[in-house]
């Protein structure tokens, strides 16, 4: 089995009190009418959807803490606040935008690319990105936890052709410890399995996960370990985050992020390469600008593909190459991303 040389990190045993992210976590804003009290804003400066349904308001106080009072466009506020834009319904725009079922051979586990399995560990997220692909993702059908483990690590085991596993969700960083620990337990023991890949937001929104006892399962492991986290604003990135990702990459983790063009967030060009030069000074290296999946609830966040590309170029033209995120499309049945 290949590896990485695993960082030496203090061991301190089981904690004996609730972590601090679990509380954080815990005190999160699910409110849309307390978001905007804390930011003073005023209701009827722009259209709130009513909060009803499965995919309701949750922020971290911190990540609320990084947005401009007063500010009702905060790109921010605009990634995580449901307006009355989620109801329309354009043509186009679907519950599984990707079709990821057809290409579920065991409920959780998607293998669609060669080489790569995903694996949806959980659907909890520490925050409803209104813009997330996966929305209406049906996580109680596609949860190995409810008994599927065995089917998971059996189709794994049987295919040498996957040498890497995503694990995604949902959050995987929102399971515990013991969880994470007990996860890849099992799947330390697929012999071809190479690289674990983690799909993140939660250093992003929630950098008190990044514990000592997150980065003692990370040290711990066998494989390498790569880390995608998803950060779509310059603004996202304060103190506490930078701190975060330096302690990820002191445990031996490779930093890749992916953004969203989001209409209103990031779609310019001083933004983006501004956010390039944040995440790389954190330790951070950009690797795909996603145009949005056209998931039902978010036909408001999509910036055309001629604009995205007038973007791509304007980056080139400001940012070396190694900071200029590859343009791409998820395409339903496509063996691979697609280049724009």
């Amino acid at each position: 089995m290949s590896g990485k040389t695993p960082a030496i990190i203090p061991r301190t045993g089981k904690p004996e009190h609730t972590p601090a992210w679990q509380v954080e976590l815990a005190q999160a804003v699910r409110s849309g009418d307390e978001l905007l009290h804390l930011l003073d804003i005023q209701p009827d400066q722009l259209n709130i959807r009513p909060l009803t349904g499965d995919f309701p308001l949750r922020v971290p106080r911190g990540f609320v803490r990084r947005m401009s009072r007063g500010d009702p466009y905060d790109p921010l506020l605009l990634q995580v606040l449901p307006v009355h834009e989620e109801t329309e319904a354009p043509g186009g725009y679907h519950m599984d935008p990707l079709r990821e079922a057809d290409d579920m051979p065991v409920p959780g586990l998607l293998h669609k690319y060669h080489g790569r399995a995903l694996l949806t560990v959980t659907g909890a997220c520490a925050v409803h990105c209104r813009y997330c692909f996966r929305r209406h993702f049906s996580y109680t059908d596609a949860n190995p936890a409810q008994g599927q483990w065995a089917q998971v690590v059996d189709y794994l085991a049987a295919h040498a052709e996957i040498h890497e596993l995503i694990l995604s969700g949902g959050d995987p960083l929102s399971l515990t410890d013991d969880r994470l620990h007990r996860l890849t337990g099992r799947l330390g023991r697929i012999e071809h399995l190479q690289t674990l890949r983690i799909h993140t937001r939660i250093p992003v929104v929630l950098p008190e996960r990044i514990d000592t006892g997150l980065l003692d399962w990370l040290a711990g492991l066998t494989l390498r370990t790569v880390m995608v986290v998803h950060c779509n604003h310059p603004n996202e990135i304060d103190d506490s985050v930078a701190r975060a990702m330096q302690r990820l990459a002191q445990a031996g983790v490779t930093l890749l992020n992916q953004s969203v063009l989001l209409q209103g967030v990031n779609d310019d060009a001083g933004t983006l390469a501004r956010l390039s030069e944040r995440l790389f000074a954190a330790g951070i290296l950009p690797y795909y600008l996603h145009q949005l999946d056209r998931v039902q609830g978010a036909a408001h966040f999509e910036v055309d593909d001629a604009r995205a590309r007038d973007l791509l170029c304007a980056l080139r033209c400001r940012l070396p190459g190694y900071l200029v995120p590859r343009l791409v499309r998820e395409v339903p049945g496509e063996r691979s991303k697609q280049p724009l």
